[in-house]
């Protein structure tokens, strides 16, 4: 589904002045190297499920940790900067996954030391069957520091980039207008929590298709703050992804729901752009 800025800055002066005297200046941390090591958390969206194949996982097309070059994932591009980093890139996210799950995730990343690791979870939270089964935003925030820390403690030297979650209320407005699309969802009880009665105007489903979305916007506040509480190897999208206007044909046309290859693609260069800068 569907995903730009940060440059690091290049020194932070500090003065302090004492009457007219300037007493020092201190440069900023300089920006890490680029990782030997990768692994990518989350859920269908970061195993490129049906960018590939018919309803199948498609690790080769993840925007994080994918080989594939017509989506230059974080990886090839990391790769090129750092060759060190050639086929240590570990796809530990699982299709289906929601916060719950990033915990087991984040030992599989530790369990293999790597020095990066992208998370992208929290769009299961809330595409659920309905309103009422999304995961509360306390809950959500409880199973984000879990996974964290478990980052933190067995890997406290890698660096950690999280990306906020998808606006699934734009893919109702993109898809609304699509009788492939609405055939799709309703077919296969695709994020009905969102993508129920798609097209109607009636003020409940207006409320709802709204609460939804703010149910996503309360999660990335979570994860950007959960972030903060990390540290500083800990770095937020600050809503990048979250943002990005994507568009219908970056969907893949069997569920109109998974980002496509060229979705992953737009996905992988937003995302990437926020990030560390290697």
């Amino acid at each position: 589904m569907s995903v730009t800025r940060r440059i690091l800055p290049l020194l932070t002066t500090l003065t302090v002045a004492v009457g007219s005297v300037v007493v020092g200046a201190v440069p900023a941390a300089a920006a890490p190297a680029p990782p030997n090591s990768m692994s990518s958390l989350g859920d269908s969206i970061t195993r490129g499920f049906n960018a590939c194949g018919w309803y199948v996982d498609c690790t080769s097309r993840s925007f994080s940790t994918g080989d594939n070059a017509s989506v230059n994932a974080h990886y090839l591009r990391i790769r090129a900067a750092n060759p060190a980093i050639n086929g240590r890139n570990y796809n530990d996210s699982q299709t289906g996954a929601d916060s719950f799950d990033l915990t087991g995730q984040a030992n599989a990343a530790v369990s293999r030391g790597v020095q990066y690791v992208t998370v992208l979870i929290g769009a299961n939270d809330a595409c659920t069957g309905s309103e009422s089964s999304m995961t509360a935003v306390g809950t959500f925030r409880s199973n984000i520091d879990a996974g964290l820390n478990r980052l933190r403690t067995g890997l406290p030297n890698a660096q950690v980039f999280v990306i906020s979650v998808p606006d699934i209320q734009r893919l109702w407005s993109v898809g609304r207008g699509s009788g492939s699309a609405r055939t799709a969802w309703s077919l296969f009880g695709i994020c009905q929590s969102m993508l129920a009665n798609p097209t109607s105007t009636a003020q409940a489903d207006v409320d709802r298709r709204n609460r939804v979305r703010q149910r996503v916007v309360d999660y990335n506040s979570q994860l950007a703050q959960a972030c903060v509480a990390y540290g500083p190897n800990c770095r937020f999208d600050n809503n990048a992804v979250f943002n990005y206007p994507f568009a219908l044909n970056q969907l893949s046309t069997w569920d109109y729901f998974h980002p496509n290859a060229t979705g992953q693609q737009v996905l992988a260069n937003v995302s990437y752009a926020a990030g560390f800068g290697w």
